[in-house]
């Protein structure tokens, strides 16, 4: 399926002087699809995969209504919309999206708005999707982009709108409910079929479905938006024959850098700046994805994950180029994460708290521990706790795994090197962290490390530290949400007694546990 492009709200031709309220309607929706040619029912937003795209400026507020039409009992029937990456102050919340944490999913044949203020001037590449146990798996994910009128690089590029948005993915030939009882009985983390570039793919054997087209001009600076939108998988971006100047990480600007390659964990956004300098010509964007064993698999050819740059005045055919997996050997200059630097140096202060967090995957089951604890979803959302009083980690489940903390500290978070074969793309919500110790390497950065909200937590130790002048349950998951969903998560809830005089909910929010919990367990 081709990326149907529905732009939610204007905010590209010309930047308002006020911050505006954004009205966006959603209709959560199953819908039959063929991203790499395989027709199969999906859960979408307004149909298509990925979702309409939605924009804003710097400073505006989202009012996103989602109306859930869900009726495909192969898949999960409620939902709940995460906004990955955007700041979430403490007094909305409740709004936040996460199910079982801030809220309880929204039922089938129910509605529910999410409001949503942009804060602390924050601008950059975002994304949605379903919030509830491996939803979007099925489909349900779109790109946000925040545009800032008076961005500092801006005159580094020349274009910068919704032809300018990439996003990758993987993509299942079969439903998340049956794929997810194959992992509970096995332990084997699902593979992939294929993988997709802004919703199209192919795979072994199947349609030479068209790739996804890039169209530039011969002179021409772009600003292109790269969102690994995967539940598991991490792709490497490049280009044929073009360098790729990173300007942005996860919301954040950077020092520009240039590469030309980039490997992207799942929920991990990067900015990039490319000139269009070459002959005119067709290039292969190359996209290739690990993800498991692929021979488990046999439909999944990470190779045939692309698209193609096209110049201006260049025929409508397939590069001449073979198809690679991109740069190798010495014509390699990968991005190195622990070389980002933000645009504007922000130093870590001094952590108040230490906490290590060890992972460990029960053998042979679909069971992931953080501590000794596989999370377990509550019945009773963290924040409804919280609101009724709980002030201490007694007041929550053990297998919630949630930490305490009192507010205006900043923690620091370890987790020591482990021998895990799949890094780890840890997320924080609501928030974002100073990545003082990435897992590309053993320098320790509390100068000028950057702020991003997910990392890769793995083979050589990953440390980071976080503000709790934001009070409020926040999730901090890993992002292959087949681990997530097997219990690598835990909740850094801080300051709870100032999210009690901060949080005022909706009645409609009230609302939506007990309707929840009334419906039958196929409903949910």
């Amino acid at each position: 399926m081709k990326l149907l492009v529905s732009t939610v709200s204007a905010a590209l031709l010309a930047f308002p002087v006020f911050s505006k309220t954004l009205p966006i309607t959603l209709d959560i929706v199953n819908a039959q699809g063929a991203p790499d040619g395989f027709s199969r029912n999906m859960v979408t937003a307004n149909g298509t995969y990925p979702g309409p795209l939605i924009t804003a400026t710097k400073g505006d507020t989202l009012v996103v209504t989602i109306h859930n039409k869900l009726d495909d009992p192969t898949m999960r029937r409620s939902t709940s919309l995460d906004f990955d990456g955007i700041f979430v102050n403490t007094p909305d919340s409740f709004n936040e999206g996460s199910s079982f944490v801030t809220t309880c999913p929204v039922a089938p044949d129910a509605s529910y708005t999410y409001t949503i203020p942009l804060v602390d001037g924050q601008a950059g590449t975002f994304w949605y999707h379903s919030q509830l146990s491996v939803q979007y798996v099925d489909g349900l994910r779109g790109a946000l982009v925040v545009y800032d009128p008076e961005d500092p690089l801006k005159h580094l590029y020349d274009v910068d709108d919704e032809s300018t948005i990439w996003q990758v993915g993987d993509w299942w030939h079969n439903t998340t409910l049956p794929l997810l009882a194959g992992y509970v009985a096995t332990g084997i983390v699902p593979v992939s079929d294929s993988g997709t570039f802004n919703g199209v793919g192919r795979f072994n054997g199947g349609p030479e479905v068209p790739f996804h087209v890039v169209n530039v001009v011969q002179g021409t600076r772009y600003r292109f938006r790269i969102i690994n939108t995967s539940a598991r998988n991490v792709f490497t971006m490049s280009i044929d024959s073009h360098n790729m100047t990173i300007i942005e990480t996860d919301g954040t600007a950077t020092q520009p850098m240039t590469v030309n390659s980039i490997d992207m964990l799942a929920g991990q956004r990067h900015s990039i700046v490319v000139e269009a300098n070459q002959p005119v010509a067709n290039y292969w964007i190359n996209a290739p994805y690990v993800g498991g064993d692929p021979t488990r698999n046999l439909n999944q050819n990470a190779t045939l994950s692309r698209a193609i740059l096209r110049y201006k005045g260049a025929a409508a055919e397939d590069p001449a180029a073979p198809m690679s997996l991109g740069p190798a050997g010495a014509a390699l200059n990968a991005l190195v994460e622990s070389n980002l630097r933000p645009l504007v140096a922000s130093p870590a202060p001094e952590a108040d708290i230490n906490i290590t967090l060890n992972l460990v995957v029960t053998a042979g089951k679909a069971q992931w521990n953080v501590n000794n604890v596989s999370y377990l979803p509550p019945e009773v959302p963290t924040l409804v706790r919280i609101l009724e009083g709980a002030n201490s980690a007694d007041d929550f489940n053990v297998t919630e795994n949630t930490f305490v903390l009192p507010a205006n500290k900043i923690v620091q978070v370890i987790f020591p090197p482990s021998i895990d074969d799949e890094a780890h793309p840890f997320h924080l919500h609501g928030n974002n962290f100073w990545l003082i110790k990435s897992n590309s390497s053993e320098e320790i950065n509390t100068e000028n490390p950057i702020k991003r909200d997910v990392a890769g937590v793995g083979s050589t130790g990953t440390i980071m530290r976080f503000s709790t002048a934001n009070p409020g349950p926040w999730f901090f998951h890993c992002h292959i949400f087949w681990h997530f969903q097997a219990g690598l998560a835990t909740v850094m809830a801080s300051g709870l007694e100032e999210t009690r005089k901060e949080v005022n909910p909706t009645k409609a929010w009230d609302a939506l546990c007990p309707a929840y919990d009334a419906l039958p367990a196929d409903l949910q």
